[in-house]
């Protein structure tokens, strides 16, 4: 899971809750001092939430950006429903339209950037083609109500062979242990792999504690479901990236979820700008944080 590197809201900042036609989510926001140049819809990947991207929201803002990252269905402090429907990425994508036409509905919010984070870039991707095969002249990307696309840390189609597996435990165990036994065994297995480097500020350790136990576990069953076994549809979004949709794929130097050569032949196929961020794993949102905002500066600028 990401790992916020602290908690605290730059100044600017707020914790809010967006209303959608789909219902209401946690979010933070970040407004700009001056005027605004543009905004952005920041989604977290399987077991995250809005607070991954929480480094990210004081340079973004700095730059002119009003930023919007959000708890997806059954993420913390967003809740959702037991039936597995709810999170499928058909309906998850289906949020991530209705968060849109919320926060353009804002007004004075100029171009609306979109960037999904791991299982979250998955999410984004279904509603980008989703809009697409709606829009007049489908898969225009100019008619999309987004500026941008960035998909951070984020693979074609399922994750890495290793990783699936240890998905499929969590996914066999949930429905017999609870989100407490869980955590447990997972801290005695960090304990156990001795590095301590890794161990984050006690105040965020209690986050993730508390973010773990919030997670519906359905949510936790259906979307690592989908993890292990996602098709490629790499195919059908370069159309709509060739179609006016300026996208980035952006990734650290070791990625433990897709392999980083694979993320590299994906922007190769999607026709996407490239930035692989240097001494980052899978969250340079959250481990090098001023190097992915200059990246997404640039998309975006």
């Amino acid at each position: 899971m990401s790992t916020p590197p602290f908690l605290t809201l730059p100044p600017g900042a707020r914790a809010l809750r967006v209303v959608t036609a789909r219902g209401e989510f946690a979010a933070l926001r970040a407004e700009p001092a001056g005027a605004v140049r543009g905004s952005a819809l920041l989604v977290p990947g399987f077991t995250g939430s809005k607070e991954d991207f929480i480094a990210l929201l004081e340079p973004l803002a700095a730059a002119g950006y009003r930023v919007t990252a959000v708890d997806q269905r059954g993420q913390y402090q967003t809740g959702g429903p037991d039936d597995p429907a709810a999170y499928a990425v058909a309906a998850l994508g289906a949020d991530v339209r209705a968060l849109t036409a919320a926060l353009l509905a804002e007004g004075g919010t100029g171009p609306l950037h979109l960037l999904g984070h791991s299982f979250g870039g998955h999410v984004v991707r279904e509603a980008v083609l989703a809009e697409a095969a709606e829009a007049t002249g489908a898969a225009d990307g100019a008619a999309l109500p987004w500026a941008s696309l960035t998909l951070m840390s984020t693979g074609p189609g399922a994750i890495d062979p290793a990783e699936a597996e240890r998905t499929r435990l969590l996914i066999g165990v949930l429905p017999t242990m609870g989100l407490e036994e869980i955590w447990q065994v997972m801290q005695q297995m960090e304990e156990g792999s001795g590095d301590r480097a890794r161990r984050p500020a006690p105040e965020v350790a209690g986050f993730l504690h508390r973010r773990w136990l919030a997670n519906v576990p359905q949510a936790l069953i259906t979307t690592g479901g989908h993890l292990v076994a996602a098709p490629d549809r790499v195919a059908e979004l370069a159309a709509v990236v060739a179609a006016g949709l300026p996208a980035l794929v952006l990734s650290g130097v070791r990625d433990y979820a897709w392999p980083v050569p694979e993320q590299t032949a994906m922007a190769r196929r999607l026709g996407a700008r490239r930035v692989v961020v240097a001494d980052a794993g899978h969250s340079p949102n959250a481990e090098r944080p001023a190097r992915t905002a200059e990246a997404l500066l640039a998309l975006w600028g």
